[in-house]
């Protein structure tokens, strides 16, 4: 595979530089990260467009497929799912390099990205649906598909030195590249994994499942990503399936039901810590909050008084404090001895004569502690 030391070299470079990039990626963005804010900000990105028509069937383009269920998709979302901000990387037929559609998602920090796609194949027969997560390519097969994908760099200028050396034509170039691990890889996982459940065999057969590989697109993302093909536009039943109007929406709403699952799982899971991080702030604030506090001694008795009493009319938050054989009643909560001290000879002493201050711990009269 490799021809000779200097293209062993060459791999080596290319993936120290790639794993540099993505340290810095994960610790610029990790802020997207979606267990700390939810899921609120989605990207959906319809691939090619413009100069770049990606994959072409009898009598019609990718580009064209991948943006009416894009633009779908995103509707779906934001009719569906209020509050949740949908972001798109074109809504025209345009051409957007795959490192300018990873930024978009990066500046906007995005909690998930969405690129959607047609699938071809030299084998007119192959069809199905499958979608992909950035890592480790497993077959042949996948690497054909992210190196089709990824050729579509070749129409930007300068694009050796945009994507740190990688060669769209290089298997070797490839390999290493298809070794860098998605820094959210099992959230991607997760989301792909709910889309092909929703596909099932229901629209496009057969369901050919998950898949990991090397895509450029999804690269550079710094939140959970997926690429999604949702069929084969080179084979020719497929095709005509594809582009109609109800198999659009029928894809678009698979895509949309998936990622309603994918966000109410997760945010199911931050209410949860939230919740769990509230009651632990609580008991923590119990626990260093005094238990020993001052009230106002306003009356004793030996016989048990109805707290709503009309001798108690005008105080607030009475309460009764059993005391050997009598029963003390008590108004106000103090923290210091100084502050119930102030309260009682201002506003219970000119109405009580005798009233006075005692202390208060785990709900008994102690001595007063100053």
């Amino acid at each position: 595979m490799f021809k000779s030391i200097v293209d062993i070299k060459k791999v080596i470079i290319f993936a120290l530089s790639l794993v540099a990039f993505c340290c810095y990626t994960v610790t610029t963005f990790s802020q997207s990260v979606v267990t700390q804010t939810g899921v609120t900000r989605v990207v959906v990105d319809a691939g090619h467009g413009g100069l770049d028509g990606g994959a072409a069937g009898k009598f019609s383009k990718e580009k064209d497929l991948n943006l009416d269920v894009a633009l779908l998709v995103g509707k779906f979302i934001q009719d569906f799912c209020p509050g949740v901000e949908v972001i798109y990387t074109r809504k025209t037929d345009i051409f957007i390099p795959l490192d300018e559609r990873s930024a978009i998602a990066n500046k906007h920090n995005a909690h998930l990205f969405i690129s959607i796609h047609a699938n071809a194949s030299p084998k007119k027969s192959v069809r199905g649906t499958e979608t992909y997560v950035m890592g480790l390519d497993k077959s042949g097969s996948n690497m054909e598909v992210a190196m089709r994908e990824n050729a579509v760099i070749t129409y930007e200028d300068n694009y050796a030195s945009k994507y740190e050396g990688y060669d769209p034509r290089s298997p070797e170039s490839f390999i290493i590249f298809s070794l860098l691990q998605n820094a959210h890889l099992e959230q991607s996982l997760q989301m792909a994994a709910r889309v092909q459940e929703e596909f099932g065999d229901r629209l496009i057969k057969p369901n050919r499942g998950v898949k990991q590989a090397g895509f450029l697109v999804l690269w550079r993302t710094a939140m959970p990503s997926i690429l999604i093909e949702m069929g084969y536009i080179s084979n020719e039943q497929e095709e005509k399936i594809l582009n109609k109007k109800e198999t659009k929406t029928a894809i678009a709403q698979a895509i949309f039901r998936a990622f309603k699952n994918y966000k109410d799982y997760y945010d199911r899971d931050l209410n949860l810590a939230q919740y769990n991080n509230k009651k632990a702030q609580e008991a923590k604030q119990d626990e260093i909050s005094p238990t020993l506090h001052y009230r106002i001694q306003i009356k004793a008795s030996s016989k048990k008084i109805p707290l709503d009493a009309p001798e108690f009319k005008g105080y607030e938050d009475v309460q009764c404090i059993p005391f050997s054989a009598i029963y003390k009643y008590t108004v106000g909560n103090f923290t210091t001895f100084d502050a119930a001290t102030r309260y009682c000879e201002d506003v219970i002493r000119p109405k009580i004569a005798d009233a006075f201050v005692v202390c208060v711990e785990n709900g008994k009269i102690v001595p007063i502690k100053k």
